[in-house]
């Protein structure tokens, strides 16, 4: 009988099974050592990342700040880039932030470039344009320690870059519509709406404007209006709301409530604190002064017996050039010097600062209202937006009558929520993020 010839499968011997698991633990071992130094070095990395990148958001937007506050000096883009930078060293300098405070080594403009523009797509450059208001703070290159990334460069045939991330940020302004509001309206003119030609409901840079009227009879409103919003109850809330201490939002196309009466007690004492006068009650720890409490001395009147009425200063009419007030050949006080003397207080090169004054301060918020002229005691009127107004002077009591003088201003710092584009029009502003754009608007850029 034949026996079947079975063969029994190949098998390695011990020692060779040995010598092969061996070499596979080797591989796996060295796959899980490159891959915990990717997984620690990238995790650096992105720590990094996000610490670098909120440093740089902030100190955009710091810039771009400043540069609102300083606008139109002498000397605002290196302010701004000095805002910028010492905000991104304080940034540094933070709990957790040793090793970018190291990268950085004390030479901050080595390590981070500021620059500003007048469109939020560029171009961006240092000092920038005369009118710009956009401000661009870029890390190209933050050099991080390698840890095991000498690993993953020596597997990769020396293609692996050196270990380094790198931000930008821009910011800028974004039109708001404020919820600081003062309790004041002015009359519009919706078909007077150019921004192209510098037209905004009938208002041109540097136009003097009557804010509160003395008289019922002459209010653009209507009779028994003295140009008061009622953004509350009593003569407290319009008090309250001249001194800044009212949170009353409006929106465009929404319905604005007049107040009638003159009030003239408590908006007298709500719109002086802006010049650092108190009464009643209200204290400067409460509604703090300006940065600049100058104004011209006699005080502008209003000559209602004029044909039209106008603003006067010793018995002149006040004529505006380009912001410029001037009285015959007086020049006066107005929003242009404002401008400077702020920036000068701004960069502590200034005189006649105070000490515990507010940037814009003497800057009023106000509702433009569509008015018919007809509008009688309390009544409702469209908003067409919101208009800057720089308070001239503390409002005086004359009798039963008080008045408030202002100039138009296209932008202003505002609150609220920003809006989704860029600034191109009059009004109050909020500063904001944009995403960063490295070739026009084309090309977002990764590493904002």
């Amino acid at each position: 009988m034949m026996r079947p010839n079975i063969q029994r499968p190949f098998t390695a011997s011990p020692r060779g099974q040995r010598g092969s698991v061996a070499v596979l633990t080797m591989i796996a071992l060295a796959a899980m050592v490159l891959m915990g130094a990717l997984v620690l070095d990238g995790g650096h990395m992105l720590l990094n990342k996000t610490r670098l990148q909120n440093a740089v958001d902030a100190a955009a937007l710091s810039g771009a700040k400043t540069l609102m506050m300083v606008s139109g000096t002498t000397g605002a883009a290196t302010l701004t880039q000095s805002a910028a930078r010492n905000t991104l060293n304080l940034n540094a300098n933070a709990t957790g932030n040793q090793e970018l405070s190291t990268a950085i080594g004390g030479n901050i403009a080595g390590f981070a470039t500021v620059e500003l523009a007048s469109n939020v797509y560029g171009p961006f450059s240092f000092p920038g344009p005369a009118d710009a208001k956009y401000v661009r703070v870029s890390v190209p290159n933050y050099a991080l320690a390698g840890f095991f990334w000498g690993i993953f460069q020596a597997t990769s045939n020396g293609d692996a870059p050196a270990k380094a991330v790198a931000a930008i940020a821009t910011a800028g302004p974004s039109p708001t519509s404020p919820c600081d509001l003062t309790p004041l309206m002015v009359c519009g003119d919706s078909t007077q709406y150019n921004p192209a030609a510098g037209m905004f409901f009938g208002y041109r840079f540097g136009d003097l404007q009557l804010l509160k009227t003395a008289s019922s009879g002459s209010s653009p409103i209507g009779p028994g209006n003295f140009q008061l919003l009622n953004f509350g109850s009593g003569g407290d809330t319009v008090r309250d709301g001249l001194a800044g201490g009212i949170n009353q939002c409006n929106i465009v196309g929404a319905q604005a409530n007049t107040k009638p009466g003159n009030t003239v007690g408590p908006s007298i004492q709500g719109m002086n604190t802006r010049f650092g006068e108190y009464q009643g009650n209200l204290s400067a720890q409460a509604f703090p002064s300006d940065l600049v409490i100058t104004a011209n001395s006699p005080a502008l009147q209003y000559n209602d017996k004029a044909s039209p009425p106008q603003i006067e200063y010793q018995n002149m009419p006040i004529t505006s050039t380009n912001g410029n007030l001037s009285a015959g050949s007086t020049a006066l006080f107005d929003y242009n010097d404002w401008v400077q003397s702020s920036a000068a207080c701004v960069s502590g090169s200034g005189s006649n600062c105070q000490s515990s004054g507010v940037f814009e301060r003497r800057m009023l918020k106000i509702v433009i209202g569509q008015c018919s002229g007809t509008d009688s005691g309390q009544s409702s009127v469209p908003v067409l937006g919101f208009g800057c107004f720089f308070a001239l002077q503390p409002a005086t009591q004359k009798g039963n009558e008080s008045q408030i003088f202002g100039q138009f201003v296209k932008n202003c710092e505002g609150d609220n929520v920003s809006g989704p584009n860029p600034s191109q029009d009059a009004g109050p502003q909020i500063i904001q993020l944009y995403k960063t754009y490295i070739n026009g608007i084309s090309t977002p850029s990764t590493d904002s």
